[in-house]
């Protein structure tokens, strides 16, 4: 069963990561993983962590010689951070000499007050250091795992902003999307004016002294036709990409496809149309990708379109009211440093999970010790749609 597990706090030692399920012989180096961690940090509008931190997984097991070995793949993070939290984030412990950092005030829309009231914590640092979108890092890295996998079955994933704030981009079809530009882009779009006004709503939201929220795209392409099921609730794609979406920090919105603008239009309009087609490995063909890649559960073979909708960062410089978790005493929320927008770098965050969920469905599908093996199932199983969409043979021919 392929799975990942993260551990580590935000600034604390570092992140632990597990990945589990990954066949062998994916090509797979710390070079690999640390591009994508610097994808990750990259964004218009992010804060001064990113000025601290420079990520690097060190591949701990489960790799060598460039190659997995189908054991679990260990790696870990060091948080530069934790030199100036020494004492306060320490593992063993600390007299009273010792400055704890505590943190009784409420940050409303953090997990702070919830987490509190939970897992009884008096001292909110205990929550809110896991709760960080700091563990995001780790996902990055894991996602890096199974990205190598599916890229080795050319499976391929994107991302871009869509909106920030009120500010929307054009709804241009994924196939006509310039994937190099937006990924030079430090608010991830192809689109110059559109690079602009995002940039504009991000300054003025900080010179407002408050944070802003938006959208973002991801898109998987070469994905084969027939990953999920229709057959069990919890083996739905969709679900289960839902599920991995909203699991992001702050994300509050999620459609597959055009979900939420097709609940405004007719049937007829929204419905992808099949047509016959003797060149596709399908046999078929969509006329449209209104469904986003996946209907009934199940991807049909177009590429996979996920929209996420992320709010804005809890943390800003003119804080809100609060209250005191201990005395109940009425004050201001605490700021801790964060971002202004954090919509670029969650585009590379959701596509980690978006190859989480996709490498587990890959494998469940056509399963595989080794990479060739997992290549030489899906081969067959695409080879055997040749069966569909053939001409009924003439009555009456020669035997």
């Amino acid at each position: 069963m392929f799975r990942f597990l993260t551990s580590g706090e935000s600034h604390g030692p570092g992140l632990t990561i597990i990945v589990e399920g990954i066949p062998a012989g994916v090509p797979l180096t710390e070079e690999y993983i640390a591009e994508q961690l610097a994808r990750r940090q990259r964004g218009y509008g992010r804060g001064g962590r990113m000025k601290i931190e420079t990520d690097f997984a060190v591949i701990r097991g489960g790799v060598r010689h460039g190659e997995t070995l189908g054991s679990p793949v260990g790696m870990t993070i060091e948080n530069k951070d934790f030199a100036n939290w020494k004492g306060a984030m320490d593992v063993g412990p600390v007299g009273p000499e010792v400055d704890h950092k505590e943190n009784t005030r409420v940050v409303p829309g953090h997990a702070d007050f919830p987490g509190a009231l939970k897992y009884m914590a008096h001292d909110m640092r205990n929550v809110l250091e896991r709760a960080s979108a700091r563990e995001t890092a780790a996902r990055v890295a894991a996602g890096a795992v199974a990205r190598a996998f599916l890229e080795e079955l050319g499976i391929e994933i994107h991302s871009r902003v869509v909106s920030v704030g009120s500010i929307t981009a054009p709804d241009t079809p994924t196939s006509e999307i310039d994937w190099d530009v937006v990924e030079e882009c430090d608010v991830r779009t192809d689109d110059p004016e559109t690079a602009e006004a995002f940039r504009a709503a991000i300054d003025a939201s900080k010179a407002d002294k408050t944070t802003i929220g938006g959208v973002f795209q991801v898109v998987a392409e070469g994905v084969p036709v027939g990953l999920g099921s229709h057959i069990q609730w919890d083996r739905k794609l969709d679900g289960m990409l839902g599920q991995a979406m909203m699991s992001i920090n702050a994300v509050k919105g999620v459609e597959i496809g055009h979900g939420f603008a097709n609940t405004r239009r007719p049937g007829r309009e929204v419905h992808d149309v099949v047509v016959p087609a003797p060149d596709d490995p399908r046999r078929f063909r969509q006329t449209s990708n209104e469904a986003g890649g996946i209907e009934g559960g199940m991807s049909n073979g177009n590429p996979i379109v996920v929209h996420v909708a992320i709010k804005p960062i809890a943390t800003m410089t003119a804080p809100l009211p609060s209250v005191d978790i201990n005395t109940g005493e009425v004050i201001e929320a605490p700021y801790h440093r964060s971002d202004i927008c954090q919509v670029p770098p969650a585009c590379v965050i959701g596509e980690a999970m978006m190859a989480q969920v996709l490498a587990l469905t890959v494998l469940q599908k056509f399963g595989g010790d080794h990479i060739s093996e997992t290549r030489r199932n899906l081969d067959g199983y695409v080879a055997s749609h040749q069966e569909f969409g053939q001409p009924p043979t003439a009555a009456g021919g020669a035997d």
